[in-house]
């Protein structure tokens, strides 16, 4: 009983994450501000997720805790290479 209430309230969260990363869409700042705050955001909502499954499914801790790992990093690097991409181009002269 007390797994599955700690086992949905990690999804809840993971699910305003999600929320709470996409509205900073709708406002007028730069798309930078708007990236990083949008891949932060799915980067915790997505792994307060896994982490639910993980309490709700332990046996499959392997393949979860794989999925950690690989969100961290994915998530990391993408938003090194959106900040590279957004920043070519662009002379400081």
């Amino acid at each position: 009983m007390v797994v599955a209430i700690l086992s949905n309230v990690c999804i809840a969260v993971g699910l305003v994450f999600l929320l709470w990363g996409t509205w900073p869409l709708l406002g007028k700042r730069s798309v930078l501000f708007k990236l990083h705050s949008l891949s932060v955001a799915d980067t915790l909502g997505s792994m307060a997720i896994v982490v639910g499954l993980l309490i709700r499914i332990p046996r499959e801790w392997p393949l979860l805790v794989l999925a950690l790992i690989s969100l961290a990093i994915w998530n990391t690097i993408l938003g090194y290479v959106l900040a590279y991409c957004s920043t070519e181009g662009r002379t400081n002269d």
